[in-house]
């Protein structure tokens, strides 16, 4: 890879993790247990931020965690990670996670969220992201976009 600018593109740190769902996976009911899922979610988006700054990285805000879907045991979990926003420390990464059909590859999407992951100093200290966000197509430049407005909207709630 090679970084020009100091910049780097999507599919630079676009980061793919498998689970076969076993018992421990497993809640009452039979599915996926949900906090599992939101475990790998947060591993899955914490590598992309790593991969796309270099830096540790820490959560700071997850938005729209949506369950779209149930998985079950012996289900094949697919999770994407992909950086959809840079900013001074901040990345916004988005997570998409599929049940695969062994036998036909389809992914069936069962979960949609999207993370800000902070970059930090061995202090736990904010720290600027080193490196920018190319983006290459109309579908890329528009995530960006609602990324920006999303962390805007974020902005405007108290609790």
């Amino acid at each position: 890879m090679h970084f020009e600018k100091g910049y780097k593109t999507i599919e630079d740190s676009k980061t793919e993790t498998i689970h076969c769902l076993q018992y421990e996976d497993i809640n009452g009911f039979g599915r996926l247990f949900g906090g599992r899922l939101m475990e790998w979610i947060d591993t899955t988006a914490g590598v992309t931020a790593m991969r796309h700054s270099g830096i540790v990285v820490t959560t700071a805000a997850v938005d729209h965690l949506e369950f779209k879907n149930g998985a079950y045991l012996g289900d094949i979990l697919v999770i994407i990670g992909k950086v959809v926003y840079v900013g001074n420390t901040s990345i916004d990464v988005r997570v998409d996670t599929y049940v695969e059909d062994v036998k036909t590859g389809l992914r069936r999407p069962i979960n949609r969220a999207y993370l800000t992951e902070v970059c930090v100093d061995k202090d736990g200290k904010p720290v600027p992201v080193p490196y920018g966000l190319t983006l290459s197509n109309e579908s890329e430049k528009a995530e960006f976009e609602i990324a920006k407005k999303r962390r805007e909207s974020r902005k405007t709630v108290s609790i």
